[in-house]
């Protein structure tokens, strides 16, 4: 018996955690990335519209993937904002040297180390016009916002920061990606938390090990900050390096 058991738990590891990364490490590769800091392109991706032509308040969470080997693993969020009426964007990132929250220190859309932005979360009109000044409050009483607070893994880290932001703004309510690696970091320790979607509860251990359970994120088990899991309100499974795969997306 327990020679079978140890056999599926190594099946399970192979298909579940083994053969995600070797694939994600060679999209990776495939895609190539920048030497350094210097050459990756940080310029505006043209994702977004410009803010003169955007009448409407807009709140939206942006991802792309992280830079040189951590893309195979990881994306990094940002939240971008525009009031209603307002002539710029104002983006929001955590980055890893200095003081650790950064406004405007790149066009709202831009890319990350050269790899292209997508929108994880879009909200429009006056809810978004209602949610800005509490984003903002939220974003100000950040508790990782002090020089040196930064930790790459397992948090907090820019990951950590959108969650933070999402589960301390009421209204504000997002499903995040399963390689937002940080995202369900809650602190030293074992926490406990809503899910940033809203619909349900995360547990964490010092962010290395945890569980999600909710409507829109399904079941997430947290292994060293990566998920793994199903989410059946999508027809989806969520893997190591590849992220979340939808069925939906291939019937599109």
């Amino acid at each position: 018996m327990l020679r079978r058991i140890l056999g599926w738990l190594g099946v399970y590891v192979v298909l579940a955690i083994v053969l995600p990364i070797a694939m994600g490490t060679a999209l990776s590769l495939a895609r190539g990335w920048p030497d350094n800091w210097r050459s990756a392109n940080w310029t505006s991706s043209g994702l977004l519209a410009e803010a003169r032509n955007v009448s409407e308040a807009k709140v939206l969470i942006l991802a792309s993937r992280t830079g040189r080997w951590k893309s195979i693993f990881a994306e990094h969020l940002s939240i971008v904002l525009k009031p209603r009426g307002a002539a710029q964007w104002t983006r929001y990132d955590v980055v890893g040297w200095g003081s650790p929250v950064r406004r405007d220190a790149y066009a709202a859309d831009a890319y990350w180390y050269g790899n292209r932005p997508y929108v994880v979360k879009s909200i429009s009109g006056p809810e978004a016009e209602k949610l800005i000044p509490a984003i903002e409050m939220s974003i100000d009483n950040y508790p990782g916002a002090r020089r040196g607070s930064y930790v790459v893994w397992p948090g907090p880290n820019s990951n950590s920061f959108v969650a933070w932001v999402v589960r301390n703004t009421p209204g504000f309510e997002a499903e995040l990606p399963p390689v937002a690696i940080g995202k369900d970091y809650l602190g030293a320790g074992l926490r406990f938390g809503r899910a940033a979607s809203g619909t349900g509860a995360v547990m964490s251990a010092w962010g290395l090990f945890g569980l999600t359970v909710a409507r829109e994120e399904g079941l997430e088990f947290d292994i060293l900050g990566t998920a793994i899991g199903i989410d059946p309100d999508d027809l989806a499974i969520k893997l190591p390096a590849l992220g979340k795969l939808s069925l939906l997306d291939l019937l599109r």
